[in-house]
């Protein structure tokens, strides 16, 4: 594939690296909203567009990509409150887009499994529930968006967390992220429910970036030829 990378950071040019490596053509190496003009000068026109810029960039970049008929990866997190208006669009103009807080397939098994802990937590009034992440400095989002994510699921699951707070909970129907970012941390997400007698976690850590870039160039694969607005259940067939 022929590939546009709009953000280039760390994330980027790893995504750089692993995509050359898997035969694939870095294309254009966007930084800046003007760069975009500079894909008119590109002789063939490209595959696809990741997207790993900024949460205050990103829907600006989704839409350029759409003007351009452009299918595109979006790993950029912090932007998720303009979703609707971003899938309106992406529906309504017959684009491709696949989205996702965290492509790690790893991620991807915690989400699968808060759902049925939140579902059997359901049944225990006793447990509480809370969410601890902790990423590296440099991370501009806090909550992490796998964070937010995570607690979604589980206030999908377990009626009685109303809503979810970054902050130490102050009522029993508020669900507790705590947020922590230290150096040279690449991803770090921990369920933790606990009851008088019971102490259970669910942790996934990221050893390095390269489950991400994987995973987002799995699913550029995937997106290729493809119409509509996909997600990391639909890479993994979870939505069957």
């Amino acid at each position: 594939m022929k590939i546009i990378l709009s953000g280039y950071g760390k994330m980027g040019r790893a995504i750089g690296q692993a995509a050359v490596e898997r035969q694939h053509e870095i294309v254009a190496r966007l930084d800046a909203a003007e760069d975009w003009a500079t894909l008119e000068s590109l002789k063939d026109k490209p595959d696809m567009v990741m997207e790993f810029s900024t949460p205050m960039t990103a829907v600006e970049n989704i839409r350029r990509a759409f003007d351009l008929s452009l299918p595109i990866v979006v790993g950029t997190t912090g932007w998720h409150e303009q979703e609707e208006t971003v899938r309106k669009w992406c529906l309504d103009d017959k684009q491709a887009m696949f989205t996702a807080s965290n492509f790690s397939i790893g991620v991807n098994i915690l989400f699968e499994l808060t759902k049925k802990l939140s579902g059997l937590l359901e049944r225990f009034d006793d447990f509480d529930i809370s969410i601890e992440e902790i990423h590296h400095i440099q991370k501009l989002d806090q909550p992490s968006g796998t964070a937010v994510k995570l607690a979604e699921i589980i206030l999908k699951g377990l009626k009685r967390k109303e809503k979810w707070v970054n902050q130490v909970a102050k009522a029993p129907e508020e669900l507790e992220i705590i947020s922590k970012r230290v150096s040279d941390v690449f991803g770090i997400h921990t369920i933790r429910c606990a009851s008088e007698s019971d102490f259970l976690t669910l942790t996934h850590e990221a050893r390095s970036r390269q489950g991400f870039v994987n995973g987002a160039l799995l699913a550029a694969e995937w997106l290729k030829g493809k119409t509509g607005y996909f997600g990391m259940n639909d890479l993994l067939g979870l939505n069957q």
